[in-house]
């Protein structure tokens, strides 16, 4: 935990570094309007803390967060906890409809794929997982809003609901659908080559020959048997993937125009509203250093061999 929480603070510093290094600022947003003058310029530099050294200000940000809030937001006007806090459930949906999707999918296309052995769907696996490393997430999705959007009238064009409308499951499944979809596909075949190979090995062990002369039947020593043994290197995987994961799930929100985390980055960022911007990147250095402890303790929980020490 020490560890976890040394990385953060190192991530937070370079974040920090990384937002206020690059010319202009908030205040430069203000000096663009002509009625603006030089006093009140200065004057909200002043109140924002912008006017003091670096160092000074990323003592202030370690103070607002250890406080909780986080400071308050320059456009809001609001705590940022507050302002970052009501977004993260929009992500958490997306991003774990993705996670959910993607790994159904590529559980059942590696186990068929076992089975069958099969040198084309062997090969059709590889193919795929390379077409879907390759193709971003933003370039997707503009394909799929135009082709079942725009032409087809099939799904909506972005939001999590209808404008207006009131709360329906299926309006809400509706414009998760398309996102999911986008965001999950790209790691459907690498899942399944995971799986694939994984059980390869796993049903050329000993206790697997044992179990098939016994009489077991094929499907029970895939999934009951095989599986579990085959799953460890898909959960290395999954902790690795998280942050490219993230990442898809930022584009994906802005181009599908989802309320997540991902378009207040991007507002906050357009902005410059810095605390914000922070904010939302410190969720997801929390998230992704929190996966990779629970990365670790799933292998425990997979195979008891695996001791964490």
């Amino acid at each position: 935990m020490l560890g976890a929480g040394a990385r953060l603070l190192c991530i937070s510093c370079l974040l920090f570094l990384l937002l206020h290094v690059p010319r202009g600022g908030p205040a430069d947003i203000f000096a663009a309007d002509p009625a603006a003058s030089p006093e009140a310029i200065a004057r909200i530099r002043e109140l924002w803390g912008l006017d003091r050294p670096l160092l000074a200000q990323y003592g202030l940000w370690l103070r607002n967060a250890a406080s909780g809030t986080w400071g308050r937001s320059f456009s809001e006007h609001r705590p940022v906890a507050a302002v970052v806090l009501e977004r993260v459930p929009a992500t958490l949906l997306l991003t774990g409809s993705a996670l959910c999707f993607s790994l159904a999918a590529g559980l059942a296309l590696g186990a068929a794929a076992a089975a069958t052995r099969r040198p084309g769907v062997q090969a059709a696996m590889q193919g795929l997982s390379v077409l879907g490393m390759s193709v971003p997430t933003f370039w997707s999705g503009m394909l799929v809003l135009l082709g079942f959007s725009v032409y087809l009238r099939w799904i909506p064009s972005g939001g999590m609901a209808t404008i207006g409308a009131g709360f329906s499951l299926g309006d809400r499944m509706l414009h998760l659908l398309a996102p999911t979809v986008v965001l999950g596909s790209v790691y459907v075949a690498q899942w399944a080559r995971y799986v694939q190979a994984g059980l390869d090995e796993a049903l050329r062990e000993d206790y697997i020959r044992t179990a098939r002369a016994r009489g077991v039947r094929e499907a029970v020593l895939l999934l009951k048997h095989a599986l579990p043994n085959a799953a460890i290197p898909l959960v290395t995987a999954i902790g690795l993937e998280v942050p490219r994961l993230l990442a898809g799930a930022m584009v994906t929100e802005v181009v599908f125009a989802w309320p997540g985390l991902g378009r207040l980055l991007t507002q906050s960022l357009l902005g410059r509203d810095y605390p914000v911007a922070m904010g939302v990147l410190m969720i997801l250095a929390t998230a992704v250093v929190a996966t990779n402890l629970l990365t670790d303790l799933a292998y425990h929980w997979i195979d008891p061999r695996v001791r964490v020490r």
